[in-house]
């Protein structure tokens, strides 16, 4: 069972920060083929939250939370990711009830925004999230505005 932290960008240990920064490259770049700039910026700014699992040192899942001040009034809910070792066992499923859950408690009421990959749109369907956009390209790969419906 891994341990759940969700912590901001300024209390992030050095280790931390590395697994972090190693399991987005390692599906983000090399899994999916897809050369972009990671660190855009996003992961120190303001009141940003990284939500983490981790078991015998390994990061297994994580996900950043990106405060509404900075994105027109809606939390964001973004690089969502599971490390290719631990899926098919629920994680991302967990993942995502807890970065719901977190974005309420740090920024209670407040509209929730994800940019989905356009093939994950059924996933996150299936977490209360409705298609807002056109499907659009993003690095490369087809995505999909989408937000958490007030019913979820």
């Amino acid at each position: 069972m891994p341990a759940w932290t969700c912590k901001p960008h300024a209390e992030l240990t050095p280790t931390e920060l590395y697994a972090i920064l190693r399991l987005r490259s390692e599906v983000f770049v090399v899994e999916q083929n897809c050369v972009f700039l990671d660190m855009d910026g996003k992961d120190l700014e303001g009141q940003t939250e990284h939500l983490m699992a981790r078991e015998n040192g390994a990061l297994l899942a994580y996900c950043r939370l990106l405060e509404p001040a900075l994105n027109e009034g809606k939390a964001v809910i973004g690089r969502v990711i599971t490390a290719p070792a631990a899926r098919g066992a629920g994680l991302g499923h967990e993942l995502m009830r807890r970065a719901k859950a977190e974005v309420e408690r740090l920024w209670p009421g407040q509209a929730v925004y994800l940019g989905a990959q356009a093939r994950l749109k059924g996933y996150y369907a299936g977490h209360g999230f409705v298609p807002v956009t056109d499907e659009y390209m993003e690095d490369g790969i087809p995505h999909v505005g989408m937000l958490l419906s007030e019913s979820a």
